[in-house]
Formats: C-alpha cells, sequence, structure tokens
C-alpha cells in the first residue's frame, strides 16, 4: 500500500503542478481559482453520486462535515494568500517555496501532534527530499512576495493535518467530495463569469490532485505523503526557467530537482 501511496501522491504533484501554472497566469488568479474549484467539484458530483449509490449509500456524519468545512475554510485562505504571492513574485521562486515550507511543518505535526512514525530509511529520504525542494526553490527575495509564500505554506501544512484526520472519518472519496463542495461554496463570492474553456480543465486539474492526495494519505502517513506532493516544485521550477524566462537562481533549481529525485527514489525503494 506504501508503493501506491507514493504513486498517488507524486502523480497528485504533477497535476497540481499544472493548475498552479494555470493560476500564475491567470489575470486575477483568486478568481480564477474561484471560477474552477466549483466547476471541478460539479464534475466529479455525478461519478460520486454513482460510487455513493454502489457502495450502499455509506453515511455522512456531522464530525465528517465539520472537519470538511474546516479545510475547505483553511484553503479559502490559502487561495488568498497563493493568489497575492502569484502577483508580487515569480512562480519558480513562490512556488517552492509555498510547497517547501509545508511538508517540513506537516511532518513536523504528523510526528508530534497526529502521533505517526517513520523508519530511519524513510526518514532520511524525507530530509533529502525537502532539501531539494528549498534549493529548487532559492529565496524569492525580501518583501510581501516571500511573506505571502510562507503564509502560504503554513495553510497547506493546517489544511493537510486537518485532512489527514478527516479521511479517517469515512470513504476517502466521500470526504474527498465533501471537501471539494465546501471550499466550492468558500470561494462563491470572490467568483466572477469567467471562461468554462479554461475553468474545466484547470478545474479538473485541481480536482484530480486534491483526490489523488487525499486516497494517499488514506494508505500511508502524512509525514510520507506530504512531502513527496511537493515533489512537483520540480516542474514548476523548470517551467519557470526555461519556458517563462525566470533565470535567477537556476543553477540552485536544477541541483534541487536531482536533491528531489533523489529522495523520491530513496522512498520509492523502501
Amino acid at each position: 500500500m506504501i508503493g501506491l501511496a507514493i504513486g498517488l501522491a507524486c502523480s497528485s504533484a504533477v497535476f497540481h503542478a499544472a493548475w498552479n501554472l494555470r493560476l500564475k497566469a491567470a489575470e486575477d488568479p483568486l478568481r480564477a481559482a474561484a471560477v474552477a474549484v466549483p466547476v471541478g467539484a460539479a464534475l466529479v458530483t455525478p461519478p460520486a453520486a454513482v460510487l455513493w449509490l454502489l457502495s450502499g449509500r455509506p453515511g455522512l456524519s456531522l464530525e465528517s462535515w465539520t472537519v470538511a468545512v474546516l479545510s475547505g475554510g483553511v484553503e479559502l485562505a490559502y487561495f488568498h494568500t497563493l493568489s497575492e504571492a502569484y502577483r508580487r513574485g515569480e512562480v519558480s521562486s513562490v512556488y517552492p517555496v509555498a510547497r517547501g515550507t509545508a511538508p517540513v511543518l506537516a511532518a513536523t505535526i504528523g510526528l508530534f501532534v497526529l502521533g505517526e512514525r517513520m523508519v530511519v530509511l524513510q526518514a532520511a529520504g524525507v530530509a533529502v527530499l525537502i532539501a531539494g525542494i528549498w534549493m529548487a526553490g532559492p529565496p524569492v527575495g525580501r518583501g510581501p512576495a516571500l511573506v505571502h509564500a510562507l503564509l502560504t505554506g503554513a495553510l497547506i501544512a493546517t489544511y493537510q493535518s486537518i485532512d489527514a484526520v478527516g479521511v479517517h472519518l469515512g470513504p476517502w472519496w466521500l470526504y474527498a467530495w465533501e471537501v471539494l463542495v465546501c471550499r466550492s461554496l468558500w470561494l462563491l463570492p470572490w467568483a466572477r463569469r469567467g471562461s468554462l474553456r479554461d475553468a474545466v480543465p484547470a478545474g479538473l486539474s485541481t480536482t484530480v490532485a486534491y483526490s489523488m492526495v487525499l486516497a494517499a494519505l488514506s494508505l500511508a502517513p502524512l509525514a510520507l505523503v506530504a512531502p513527496l506532493r511537493e515533489t512537483g516544485v520540480v516542474l514548476v521550477g523548470l517551467w519557470g526557467v526555461l519556458r517563462m524566462g525566470e533565470r535567477r537562481g537556476a543553477p540552485f533549481k536544477l541541483g534541487g530537482a536531482v536533491a528531489v529525485l533523489a529522495g523520491a527514489a530513496i522512498l520509492a525503494v523502501h
């Protein structure tokens, strides 16, 4: 099951990287998210309903909804800080700093608050992976972009920790649907008329990414899943350097990519 969780977390990173590149390209990242997220939730509701019927109509507990509402509220704050960071900084720096901060905090919460444990080899893999993530994203400099990127990382760690609890309150896919609905409702006040042509692929990217990481959390500890989820920083960093002309710190980003791959390999071998 650990191998499947690793595969799901890494695949989630690819979809999440694509989603963030779309956000960065948007004129208003927050508005783009507020349109795309509800579209994604609407698209997955019919198959979720079919799965619910085929699974014997499992109950939607008040506790599960409460956790989902809380997670969605934290994600609303996350979308605000991420949007501001993208407005003020380069994606090849903002994304790695934001995503690199999260696994450090999430692993700490998983180990010392949720009581999760890792063997020595897993801990070494996580350490190498996190070091690579930070190398791939050199500091964005002083100012609002760095502050918002760090805040975004803290919020990511927060909602990941909440979700690590939520996925065990019932079927993980049902909790995923609950969170998608809740964060869509949280974001609706910021939604404006937008192109469905753009919203559909963006909504699918974020929905698939989020569903995959929740599936991974149902199979493996948060301290293992959270760092793997952040491997998308390599893709975003390389895209920013090669396609968007963000050349500053390129050697560090490439060195970080090698370290990230090494950390992921250690975890996969285990």
